[in-house]
């Protein structure tokens, strides 16, 4: 039994379609996109419709992530937003026009999956974690954390049979470990890698003799096209200042767009800053000339 395991593609349609030419060379039983397929990148109708037809022939399995669940609120509360929230908001808004009528579709992906090996065991996909579509694993986080990540409850619990297996996206930074007996493996992102290396990454789970043998994927593609594709798509233009962070991250490997939040977003609301403003200041103080 082999398992392909994809997570934050991040609309970046270039990275998409190698890793689904590495996939298909290596033919496994199940693919799974683990959230996070659209926003914050150039192509998200493309690399939907891409997974979409893989779902409806070769039987892919998609979940929600935490960007279509941005995507999913911005299109029902955009009109109600004030002027500045519009900008804060506005390269989800950009995805949703982009997505049409595909937005119909996010609505129904499942926030969780399960495939059953052949030692009976779970196989469990969520985007995040047990706790949230938001609440992600890390290489730093403690057993304690991870063990509420998972939910395992009191061992009391007599009902309760955890996963052999739990498979995770969201932080972009790909791991595999081991606790109480459970492998653990966050499958990295296939669009905007966070840990340093550029390079793509994604998870292939085999099932060999008697246990899981997991290992993460990293390869090289396109990058420069992929680039391209933020002015060739519009996004750059339509997703308003933001997108100059999200051409960093593609280029760093870092993530940028938490950083500027935690230090802009609430003086942004309050109208104190523009977005402009914040993200030419952001990128000065961070970077200097060399990001340009």
């Amino acid at each position: 039994m082999k398992i392909a395991v994809l997570a934050d593609i991040h609309a970046n349609l270039q990275a998409l379609k190698t890793a689904n030419a590495h996939i298909e060379s290596w033919n496994p039983d199940y693919v799974i996109i683990a959230g996070d397929i659209v926003n914050r990148g150039p192509r998200p109708l493309e690399c939907f419709q891409f997974v979409k037809e893989k779902q409806l022939n070769y039987g892919w399995k998609l979940i929600r992530g935490n960007h279509e669940e941005y995507v999913l609120h911005n299109i029902n509360l955009r009109t109600q937003y004030t002027y500045a929230e519009v900008e804060v908001h506005r390269a989800s808004i950009w995805t949703g026009k982009q997505l049409g009528v595909e937005v119909e579709t996010l609505k129904v992906l499942p926030i969780q999956e399960s495939l059953i090996g052949p030692d009976s065991g779970e196989v469990r996909f969520v985007h995040g974690s047990m706790k949230g579509l938001r609440d992600g694993i890390y290489p730093e986080t403690s057993d304690e954390e991870l063990r509420e990540k998972i939910e395992l409850p009191d061992k009391q619990k007599d009902n309760y049979t955890p996963p052999s297996v739990f498979c995770v996206g969201h932080t972009h930074r790909p791991l595999i470990r081991t606790l109480d007996g459970i492998t653990v493996v966050n499958a990295g992102s296939v669009g905007l890698p966070f840990d340093g290396d550029t390079r793509f990454a994604y998870a292939q789970l085999t099932w060999q003799g008697d246990n899981w043998k997991t290992e993460i994927v990293r390869l090289e593609y396109d990058r420069e096209l992929a680039e391209r594709d933020f002015y060739t798509s519009g996004f750059l233009e339509g997703g308003g200042p933001l997108v100059k962070l999200v051409q960093i991250e593609l280029r760093t490997a870092h993530s940028q767009l938490y950083n500027w939040a935690a230090k802009y977003q609430k003086s942004i609301l309050a109208s104190k800053i523009s977005m402009e403003a914040s993200v030419n200041e952001y990128i000065s103080s961070s970077f200097g000339d060399s990001a340009t």
